[in-house]
């Protein structure tokens, strides 16, 4: 019983979301297509708006592209902030430095 309830609870939402209408609607299309197409659930994804299977892997590759120039500059970011850190440390030394010998002639 309770698993009906579930099944009978999903089907209202795919309903009331428009998914049943949209699906129902792309094999109607399917069906009326002529000329039958190579991959229906290519044909299926655009339909839907989805990309097609070549562009999904020209797609990813592209994102494969961009996260290994991401992690390249953000290599090259963290190198420079350790730089700067660097620097800096290396600016209070020698201003410390001089503050010292400053301080000697005083006296």
């Amino acid at each position: 019983m309770e698993r009906e309830a579930k099944k009978e609870a999903f089907r209202k939402y795919l309903e009331s979301s428009g998914v049943l209408d949209a699906l129902t609607k792309v094999l109607v299309a399917l069906y009326e297509e002529n000329n039958k197409p190579s991959s229906a659930l290519e044909f299926v994804q655009q339909k839907l708006g989805g990309p097609s299977i070549s562009e999904y892997e020209k797609l990813q590759a592209e994102k494969s592209d961009l996260q290994l120039k991401y992690d390249e500059l953000l290599a090259a970011h963290r190198e420079t902030c350790r730089e700067l850190a660097e620097l800096r440390n290396m600016k209070l030394t020698t201003s410390s430095k001089e503050n010292a010998d400053a301080d000697k002639l005083k006296y």
